[in-house]
């Protein structure tokens, strides 16, 4: 099962995701892949068990990936502050991998019927959703 934690920025939604993933499921491995080197930083340090940065990278992972977890705007060009290139966003909702999104309206996009979370609540139930897709046999 290769599950991706895809952040930028400051990588701090990255680790909490993986924090809270190896807190449920230790042995889940789980790789951290950031738009920039202190993202990627941040979510091994958080226990992520490989990493990997930049455009390429996050490119290839997505491409024999059966998990990316990640904010809304991973699939949005331009997206945190122009971090999420128009080739990752290709590649991330290209991936025939399922896809778990956390909600964030500051990518400019807003998703409607989602109710109001904190975000230790959103991260919360991406993190149930990971682990129950998963322990799935088969994620068609």
């Amino acid at each position: 099962m290769k599950v991706l934690v895809i952040d930028g920025q400051g990588g701090g939604i990255g680790k909490a995701v993986v924090v809270a993933m190896k807190q449920r499921k230790p042995d889940l491995s789980l790789t951290a892949l950031g738009t920039n080197a202190t993202a990627t930083t941040v979510m091994i340090r958080a226990g992520a068990d490989c990493g990997a940065t930049g455009e390429n990278a996050i490119c290839y992972q997505c491409a024999t990936a059966d998990i990316i977890v990640g904010v809304i705007g991973i699939l949005h060009a331009n997206a945190l502050l122009g971090e999420i290139s128009p080739a990752i966003a290709a590649a991330v909702s290209g991936s025939e991998a399922e896809k778990v999104l956390i909600p964030l309206d500051r990518c400019g996009l807003h998703v409607v019927g989602v109710a109001q979370q904190t975000m230790d609540e959103k991260i919360a139930e991406a993190v149930a959703t990971v682990l129950r897709l998963a322990e799935t046999p088969c994620n068609s």
